[in-house]
């Protein structure tokens, strides 16, 4: 027994050897051997510390290698791939009971996709873009001077500036990193760009280093270095220093930014700038499961301010945030509100109405996909109109509930529909082999949405989509019985055509004889029925 606890599990040991037990083992020797094992390293049965210990970690490794060996599925991947196979992301979205074949297939799906994330997370791509909106000839209008140049009926809104962004890194070694980055910027006709390179090197658990080096059309040559070091577990420092060549003479800036942790959810910054636009700040950032507060206080050259904002995440699936800020200072006095919320799995959606003095009333969109940011600021007015204020709060809900009922919920109802349908495949296979062997009930096609069948209205959109699959897997000893609601609510169907009159339309096989019908959405059906026959004469 000492000896059988002495022997350390190495991590290439093989599952069946392990357990004792042939590659062909049946559900009834698995569990035998497993039973056996049980008793044999139970830690509860040593008393020894050491022996315990080991016989702890061996009984482990037992059960790890009895719930891999004991499910069919699981068994079937170790088969094919081993251990890394188990411990590929996305199996427990795989419908089960596949065959080996089927299995390698979701495999390799699932391997692509891994290796699709890894490339991301090793360039890490970046990238903003931005279009300013002046719609100011809504609201600031001069109807007396110019109520007699044509068009003048008609608000003018134009872009009046843009931005584009982007940067990319390639790990060159374990510690070494290059960045690439550029941009380009237009306003109101004039218009410049830059491109940047920085060369990151991690010299220890505890700092980096960065040296950049840039160059744009309408500024000089950039040259970068930027440091950071954590002082102790709890307070780290990041200076950045450049020197910027241009037409005046060299411009040189350092920032210093020194910040700790003063308690689980709360950081504390001191920032000193120098430089053209020289300055002091400090704040005080809190960040919790449930909110994120920030107060922040700034002393400088041109400008000086204090800052509070507050912002409130709703522990719902849609990750929604509500946030309002305040900032006043030498420049006047700004107050913002918006929310944002989750509309898909890589979409964040935001909007923000700003109102200030004298910078007037804003509306600002932003729409967060993956690592790409879309930001749309919308200048509405250069004075505080309460009607641009009302129009800029609720113009953005009543777009987003109607996008959201109209647009995005059916879109993501028919994603995750096709995704339950792919899942069904297997069950469906399984239902008609049945239903084959007894001559039963077989659906050949199934298509709901909106059918167009009066010659009058030849001209509207067929609506339809596909339910053959999410169909058969609701027959059962060949029968399918559909209860008086509307059928976009059954598993693997969605509303093609929200808001218009849908239809049922089966095309089934019963005893080896076609049968078709027609049942209205919220009509109740039963399959199959003689009436639904298809006549061979006809």
């Amino acid at each position: 027994m000492a000896a059988a606890l002495g022997e350390e599990a190495p991590d290439n040991e093989d599952y069946y050897s392990l357990l004792n037990v042939r590659r062909e083992a049946s559900q009834e020797e698995l569990k035998a051997a497993y039973r056996r094992l049980c008793m044999l390293y139970h830690p509860d049965k040593h008393r020894d510390p050491e022996l315990k210990t080991q016989a702890e970690q061996l009984f482990n490794l037992v059960h790890q290698a009895y719930e891999v060996l004991s499910d069919p599925q699981t068994r079937a991947i170790y088969d094919i791939y081993g251990r890394r196979g188990l411990e590929m992301e996305g199996w427990e979205v795989v419908e089960r009971r596949r065959t080996p074949a089927e299995i390698r297939e979701e495999f390799e799906r699932l391997q692509r996709e891994r290796e699709e994330r890894r490339l991301q997370q090793r360039t890490n791509p970046k990238g903003t873009i931005s279009v300013g909106i002046d719609a100011t000839d809504l609201f600031d209008r001069y109807d007396e001077e110019y109520e007699d140049v044509p068009g003048s009926n008609v608000p003018q809104i134009e872009i009046n500036k843009m931005h584009i962004s982007q940067s990319i890194e390639a790990p060159l070694t374990a510690t070494d990193t290059a960045i690439l980055s550029g941009s380009l910027s237009t306003q109101n006709g004039n218009g410049g760009g830059s491109i940047n390179f920085a060369l990151r090197r991690v010299t220890s658990a505890k700092g980096w280093g960065e040296l950049e080096f840039g160059a744009g059309d309408l500024q000089g040559p950039l040259f970068g270095l930027k440091i950071f070091r954590n002082l102790t577990p709890r307070c780290f420092i990041t200076t950045n220093c450049a020197l910027q060549f241009s037409s005046r003479g060299i411009r040189p800036g350092l920032t210093t930014v020194l910040a700790r942790n003063l308690d689980k959810n709360t950081m504390g910054y001191l920032q000193w700038r120098w430089g053209i636009q020289s300055a002091m700040n400090t704040s005080i950032v809190r960040d919790t499961k449930t909110s994120h507060f920030t107060v922040a206080l700034q002393l400088g050259i041109p400008h000086s301010f204090m800052m509070i904002s507050y912002q409130h995440k709703f522990q719902d699936e849609d990750q929604t945030r509500v946030k309002g800020s305040l900032k006043a200072g030498f420049f006047g006095t700004i107050m913002e509100y918006g929310a944002e919320r989750k509309i898909s799995r890589h979409s964040i959606l935001g909007a923000t109405v700003s109102v200030g003095v004298p910078q007037g009333v804003s509306l600002k969109i932003k729409l967060n996909r993956a690592s790409q940011t879309y930001f749309f600021p919308v200048h509405l007015t250069d004075q505080l109109l309460p009607s641009a204020v009302f129009y800029a709060t609720v113009g953005p809900l009543v777009v987003y509930f109607a996008m959201h009922r109209l647009i995005i919920k059916p879109y993501l109802r028919a994603q995750k529909e096709k995704e339950i349908v792919r899942l069904m495949q297997e069950s469906v296979r399984r239902i008609i082999e049945a239903e084959e062997a007894r001559m039963g009930l077989i659906v050949v096609n199934a298509w709901y949405g909106k059918f167009v069948n009066d010659n009058s209205r030849r001209n509207e959109k067929v609506k339809v989509i596909d339910v053959t699959v999410p169909l058969q897997c609701l027959v059962k000893d060949s029968k399918l019985i559909l209860t008086e609601a509307s059928k976009a609510g059954l598993p693997g169907f969605y509303d093609p055509c929200v808001g218009e009159e849908k239809s049922l339309k089966v095309l089934y096989q019963f005893r080896g004889v076609l049968h078709q019908v027609m049942s209205a959405d919220n009509e109740a059906l039963r399959i199959p029925k003689q009436s639904h026959r298809i006549d061979a004469d006809g």
